[in-house]
């Protein structure tokens, strides 16, 4: 996941006076998942990061940091705590157009940009800017 900081989730969980398994209790993952996180052995699957910091009492962008200017459209999502099908649901478009559009691979119509935006909760413009940045990526970089 890009921009998940280990160190912060591991901040997070110590300011909230958790351990590894009594987080992993409250947010019903395992406790292994949080030590591999913590550990960064492993990135987080965006559902299960949504219901440790949920349990932590903090927002994902506490533990996900990717600059505002720098983000991709799945950046967004993450920040929401959405999974690709979730975003799909939410936008009335299909979860294929949603990872298309997250990996620069389509156009990006006007309708799914409409939909799309106001699923994320962001204007159209920077919806637009943010799939710009996806479709003009290295080659190699991960969206």
């Amino acid at each position: 996941m890009r921009g998940f900081s280990a160190e912060a989730l591991r901040k997070a969980r110590r300011d909230a006076g958790f351990s590894q398994t009594e987080t992993a209790r409250v947010a019903r993952v395992g406790a292994d998942t949080i030590r591999r996180w913590e550990q960064g052995e492993s990135s987080p699957q965006v559902d299960l990061l949504a219901k440790v910091v949920e349990a932590l009492g903090v927002e994902i962008a506490d533990v996900v940091h990717v600059p505002e200017g720098e983000r991709y459209p799945g950046d967004w999502r993450v920040l929401l705590g959405l999974t690709q099908p979730q975003l799909g649901a939410k936008a009335g478009v299909a979860t294929q157009i949603v990872s298309s559009v997250e990996r620069g691979v389509i156009s990006l119509s006007d309708n799914a940009a409409a939909k799309l935006s106001e699923a994320l909760e962001i204007p159209e413009s920077e919806l637009r800017s943010s799939y710009e940045r996806a479709r003009n990526r290295p080659a190699g970089e991960p969206a």
